[in-house]
């Protein structure tokens, strides 16, 4: 009869997904996985697989999490703007932390087609969203009317990619709420 396991398979995944957003895939050792996961090494590899796996996985609950959250703020509001505005804060706020996606894309760009699908799948959620507000925004007045709204969506997707990156350069709060403020000027 096999052991039940002695630890929580979320919260160890929770962990991981830390240590893989502060050193990335290659950054990091089965050492600093199992530290930080606080089980054996042998776990892991029963419960996650390789390290590999684990990454996948990682990537996997992060961007949904990721995709959650921006959807929450998105609707937070009324009003489509608003509820973009509250987008871009929400972002700008947690920037300091890094970002499994972002740091995924750089790591790998679309090198490992595996990750790319799993950053793919929750982008398009959150893409559509965007683009629903911008058309609302636009049908209230307070987008250009002349936007094309998926053309609207790669741009803050962009710019949100652009910002974590400046936060992670050493971008301080003020020029992190700039870089948002500008982001929601240019759909005026």
């Amino acid at each position: 009869m096999a052991r039940p396991k002695a630890f929580d398979e979320e919260q160890a995944l929770d962990a991981a997904i830390g240590v893989f957003r502060e050193h990335g895939f290659e950054g990091t050792s089965a050492e600093m996985l199992v530290r930080a996961m606080r089980i054996g090494r042998q776990s892991l590899y029963d419960t996650f697989g390789d390290k590999w796996q684990l990454y996948r996985s990682s990537v996997r609950r992060y961007v949904a999490a990721e995709a959650q959250a921006h959807l929450a703020a998105l609707r937070s509001e009324p009003r489509a703007i608003e509820g973009i505005r509250a987008m871009i804060d929400r972002l700008v706020a947690n920037a300091g932390k890094a970002c499994l996606g972002v740091n995924s894309i750089c790591e790998f760009g679309l090198t490992k087609p595996e990750v790319a699908e799993i950053r793919d799948a929750a982008g398009r959620v959150i893409r559509d969203a965007i683009v629903m507000r911008v058309r609302e925004a636009q049908s209230e007045g307070d987008v250009a009317s002349d936007l094309d709204p998926d053309e609207v969506a790669g741009f803050l997707s962009a710019s949100f990619a652009g910002i974590r990156i400046a936060a992670r350069g050493g971008a301080n709060t003020r020029q992190l709420r700039a870089l948002g403020r500008f982001a929601l000027r240019a759909l005026q």
